[in-house]
Protein backbone atom coordinates (compact mmCIF):
# COMPACT_ATOMS: atom_id res chain seq x y z
CA UNK A 1 0.00 0.00 0.00
CA UNK A 2 1.29 3.35 -0.71
CA UNK A 3 1.48 6.21 1.73
CA UNK A 4 2.01 9.86 2.03
CA UNK A 5 4.10 12.03 4.23
CA UNK A 6 2.54 14.69 6.53
CA UNK A 7 1.08 17.78 4.73
CA UNK A 8 3.20 19.60 7.60
CA UNK A 9 6.55 18.86 8.73
CA UNK A 10 5.51 18.62 12.60
CA UNK A 11 9.63 19.02 13.30
CA UNK A 12 9.63 22.61 11.96
CA UNK A 13 6.30 24.17 13.80
CA UNK A 14 7.62 26.09 16.53
CA UNK A 15 5.25 27.64 19.02
CA UNK A 16 6.05 30.21 21.43
CA UNK A 17 9.87 28.91 20.95
CA UNK A 18 8.81 25.48 21.41
CA UNK A 19 8.73 22.05 19.31
CA UNK A 20 5.90 19.96 18.68
CA UNK A 21 7.98 17.06 20.33
CA UNK A 22 8.75 20.06 23.20
CA UNK A 23 5.22 20.62 23.93
CA UNK A 24 4.63 16.83 23.99
CA UNK A 25 1.05 16.47 25.62
CA UNK A 26 0.67 19.63 27.04
CA UNK A 27 -2.96 20.98 26.16
CA UNK A 28 -2.07 24.31 24.35
CA UNK A 29 -4.76 26.22 22.63
CA UNK A 30 -3.29 29.45 19.80
CA UNK A 31 -6.57 31.55 20.07
CA UNK A 32 -10.20 32.08 20.71
CA UNK A 33 -11.37 30.81 17.24
CA UNK A 34 -11.42 27.84 16.05
CA UNK A 35 -8.33 26.43 13.88
CA UNK A 36 -10.23 25.98 10.27
CA UNK A 37 -8.71 26.51 6.91
CA UNK A 38 -9.67 29.02 4.13
CA UNK A 39 -11.46 26.41 2.26
CA UNK A 40 -12.70 24.27 5.13
CA UNK A 41 -16.69 24.70 3.54
CA UNK A 42 -15.16 23.95 -0.49
CA UNK A 43 -16.40 20.33 -0.12
CA UNK A 44 -20.11 19.24 0.77
CA UNK A 45 -20.93 17.40 3.79
CA UNK A 46 -21.73 14.42 1.88
CA UNK A 47 -18.03 14.86 -0.01
CA UNK A 48 -16.56 15.28 3.14
CA UNK A 49 -18.56 12.09 4.47
CA UNK A 50 -17.30 10.01 1.62
CA UNK A 51 -13.84 11.25 1.64
CA UNK A 52 -13.59 10.56 5.79
CA UNK A 53 -14.34 6.79 5.15
CA UNK A 54 -12.00 6.22 2.33
CA UNK A 55 -9.58 7.70 4.85
CA UNK A 56 -10.73 5.60 7.65
CA UNK A 57 -10.61 2.48 6.06
CA UNK A 58 -6.88 2.80 5.28
CA UNK A 59 -6.12 3.22 9.31
CA UNK A 60 -7.96 0.56 9.74
CA UNK A 61 -6.08 -1.57 7.12
CA UNK A 62 -3.12 -0.15 8.49
CA UNK A 63 -3.66 -1.60 12.31
CA UNK A 64 -4.83 -4.53 10.52
CA UNK A 65 -8.13 -5.09 10.83
CA UNK A 66 -10.02 -7.07 8.64
CA UNK A 67 -12.59 -4.98 6.71
CA UNK A 68 -14.52 -7.94 5.46
CA UNK A 69 -15.55 -9.23 8.81
CA UNK A 70 -19.37 -8.36 9.05
CA UNK A 71 -18.84 -6.64 12.66
CA UNK A 72 -16.15 -4.04 10.54
CA UNK A 73 -17.09 -3.09 7.34
CA UNK A 74 -19.22 -0.65 7.58
CA UNK A 75 -17.45 0.91 10.25
CA UNK A 76 -15.40 3.81 7.82
CA UNK A 77 -18.86 5.15 6.62
CA UNK A 78 -20.20 5.38 10.55
CA UNK A 79 -16.96 7.20 11.69
CA UNK A 80 -17.85 9.42 8.99
CA UNK A 81 -20.88 9.81 9.28
CA UNK A 82 -20.72 10.38 12.80
CA UNK A 83 -17.60 12.96 12.35
CA UNK A 84 -19.91 14.97 9.93
CA UNK A 85 -23.43 14.81 11.79
CA UNK A 86 -22.63 14.54 15.06
CA UNK A 87 -19.70 14.90 16.91
CA UNK A 88 -18.05 17.53 15.09
CA UNK A 89 -21.28 18.75 13.68
CA UNK A 90 -20.27 22.32 15.39
CA UNK A 91 -17.87 23.08 12.78
CA UNK A 92 -20.11 23.71 10.16
CA UNK A 93 -21.36 27.18 10.87
CA UNK A 94 -24.55 26.07 9.33
CA UNK A 95 -25.19 24.26 12.22
CA UNK A 96 -25.10 27.14 14.90
CA UNK A 97 -28.51 27.82 16.70
CA UNK A 98 -31.38 30.32 15.82
CA UNK A 99 -31.34 32.17 18.58
CA UNK A 100 -34.40 34.51 18.76
CA UNK A 101 -34.37 37.55 21.07
CA UNK A 102 -37.33 38.73 23.28
CA UNK A 103 -38.44 42.09 25.08
CA UNK A 104 -37.53 41.43 29.07
CA UNK A 105 -41.37 41.62 29.71
CA UNK A 106 -41.35 40.15 33.47
CA UNK A 107 -38.74 42.84 33.91
CA UNK A 108 -36.10 39.86 35.97
CA UNK A 109 -33.45 41.82 36.33
CA UNK A 110 -32.17 39.58 38.53
CA UNK A 111 -29.34 36.61 37.95
CA UNK A 112 -30.63 33.60 35.41
CA UNK A 113 -28.59 30.27 36.13
CA UNK A 114 -28.50 27.42 33.67
CA UNK A 115 -27.29 24.59 35.41
CA UNK A 116 -25.52 20.86 34.57
CA UNK A 117 -25.57 21.67 30.96
CA UNK A 118 -24.51 17.74 30.23
CA UNK A 119 -22.04 17.82 26.79
CA UNK A 120 -19.70 15.69 24.60
CA UNK A 121 -16.88 17.29 22.92
CA UNK A 122 -13.60 15.84 22.05
CA UNK A 123 -9.71 17.25 22.99
CA UNK A 124 -8.32 18.32 19.50
CA UNK A 125 -4.24 17.22 21.32
CA UNK A 126 -5.78 13.26 20.57
CA UNK A 127 -9.28 13.30 19.31
CA UNK A 128 -11.01 11.50 22.48
CA UNK A 129 -13.61 12.37 24.03
CA UNK A 130 -13.94 15.60 26.76
CA UNK A 131 -17.36 14.83 28.81
CA UNK A 132 -18.44 17.75 31.29
CA UNK A 133 -20.88 20.04 32.30
CA UNK A 134 -21.69 23.42 31.48
CA UNK A 135 -22.94 26.20 33.93
CA UNK A 136 -24.21 29.51 32.56
CA UNK A 137 -25.56 33.15 33.96
CA UNK A 138 -26.57 36.40 32.50
CA UNK A 139 -28.09 39.20 33.81
CA UNK A 140 -30.49 41.02 31.56
CA UNK A 141 -29.95 44.28 29.41
CA UNK A 142 -33.19 44.45 28.42
CA UNK A 143 -33.60 41.20 26.27
CA UNK A 144 -33.68 37.64 27.00
CA UNK A 145 -33.62 34.58 25.10
CA UNK A 146 -35.35 30.69 25.83
CA UNK A 147 -33.65 28.30 27.83
CA UNK A 148 -33.24 25.86 25.48
CA UNK A 149 -30.96 28.16 23.41
CA UNK A 150 -28.29 28.22 26.62
CA UNK A 151 -28.03 24.43 26.16
CA UNK A 152 -28.04 24.37 22.34
CA UNK A 153 -25.17 27.33 22.29
CA UNK A 154 -23.28 25.19 25.12
CA UNK A 155 -23.34 22.45 22.36
CA UNK A 156 -22.52 23.90 19.22
CA UNK A 157 -19.23 25.22 20.30
CA UNK A 158 -18.53 21.99 22.28
CA UNK A 159 -19.26 19.73 19.29
CA UNK A 160 -16.17 20.32 17.29
CA UNK A 161 -12.37 19.29 18.35
CA UNK A 162 -12.07 21.41 21.44
CA UNK A 163 -9.76 23.19 24.48
CA UNK A 164 -11.82 23.75 27.64
CA UNK A 165 -10.40 27.04 27.54
CA UNK A 166 -11.40 27.86 24.21
CA UNK A 167 -14.94 26.47 24.64
CA UNK A 168 -15.45 28.43 27.94
CA UNK A 169 -14.27 31.78 26.13
CA UNK A 170 -16.25 30.72 22.90
CA UNK A 171 -19.60 30.19 25.22
CA UNK A 172 -18.90 33.65 27.23
CA UNK A 173 -18.55 35.63 24.13
CA UNK A 174 -21.22 34.38 21.70
CA UNK A 175 -23.38 34.61 24.73
CA UNK A 176 -22.34 38.28 25.27
CA UNK A 177 -22.99 39.12 21.84
CA UNK A 178 -26.27 38.15 21.63
CA UNK A 179 -27.39 39.42 24.92
CA UNK A 180 -25.57 42.39 24.16
CA UNK A 181 -24.45 42.64 27.52
CA UNK A 182 -20.79 41.99 29.30
CA UNK A 183 -22.99 40.64 32.78
CA UNK A 184 -21.99 37.00 31.33
CA UNK A 185 -20.36 33.96 33.70
CA UNK A 186 -19.92 30.57 32.17
CA UNK A 187 -17.86 27.65 34.69
CA UNK A 188 -16.94 24.37 32.55
CA UNK A 189 -16.34 21.09 34.85
CA UNK A 190 -14.99 18.19 32.72
CA UNK A 191 -13.15 14.98 32.36
CA UNK A 192 -10.45 14.62 29.24
CA UNK A 193 -9.96 10.90 28.35
CA UNK A 194 -6.71 12.11 27.11
CA UNK A 195 -5.52 12.26 30.93
CA UNK A 196 -8.00 9.68 32.72
CA UNK A 197 -7.61 6.94 29.25
CA UNK A 198 -3.78 7.43 28.31
CA UNK A 199 -0.55 9.31 29.17
CA UNK A 200 -0.84 10.05 33.14
CA UNK A 201 -4.04 7.87 33.26
CA UNK A 202 -5.12 10.15 36.25
CA UNK A 203 -8.82 8.60 36.22
CA UNK A 204 -9.81 11.19 39.62
CA UNK A 205 -9.22 14.55 38.20
CA UNK A 206 -11.24 17.23 36.11
CA UNK A 207 -10.55 20.28 34.49
CA UNK A 208 -12.47 23.51 35.99
CA UNK A 209 -11.99 26.59 33.97
CA UNK A 210 -14.29 30.16 34.05
CA UNK A 211 -15.18 33.29 32.16
CA UNK A 212 -16.47 35.93 34.18
CA UNK A 213 -18.02 39.31 32.59
CA UNK A 214 -19.19 42.48 33.81
CA UNK A 215 -20.67 42.40 37.25
CA UNK A 216 -19.36 38.91 37.46
CA UNK A 217 -15.96 40.04 38.63
CA UNK A 218 -17.96 41.57 41.65
CA UNK A 219 -17.26 39.37 44.60
CA UNK A 220 -20.53 39.17 45.82
CA UNK A 221 -22.29 38.48 42.08
CA UNK A 222 -19.91 35.66 41.57
CA UNK A 223 -20.41 33.64 44.52
CA UNK A 224 -24.28 33.85 43.94
CA UNK A 225 -23.50 32.16 41.34
CA UNK A 226 -21.24 29.51 42.46
CA UNK A 227 -23.92 29.35 45.28
CA UNK A 228 -26.41 28.65 42.74
CA UNK A 229 -24.53 25.68 41.02
CA UNK A 230 -24.16 23.90 44.48
CA UNK A 231 -27.84 23.82 44.90
CA UNK A 232 -29.14 20.52 44.42
CA UNK A 233 -31.99 19.45 42.32
CA UNK A 234 -34.02 16.48 42.49
CA UNK A 235 -37.32 15.55 41.64
CA UNK A 236 -37.89 12.84 43.14
CA UNK A 237 -39.76 12.29 46.65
Amino acid sequence: MQTEKLKTNKKDKKLNGFSIEDIGDDHLHTGLETPMKADAFKLSDSEKKERIAILFEEIMDVMGLDLTDDSLQGTPKRVAKMYIDEIFSGLNPENKPKVALFDNKYQYNQMLVEKNITFYSNCEHHFVPIIGKAHVAYISSGKVIGLSKLNRIVQYYAKRPQVQERLTNQIANELKLILDTEDVAVIIDAKHLCVNQRGIKDVTSSTVTSEYGGVFKNKNTKQEFLDYIKLSTSFTE
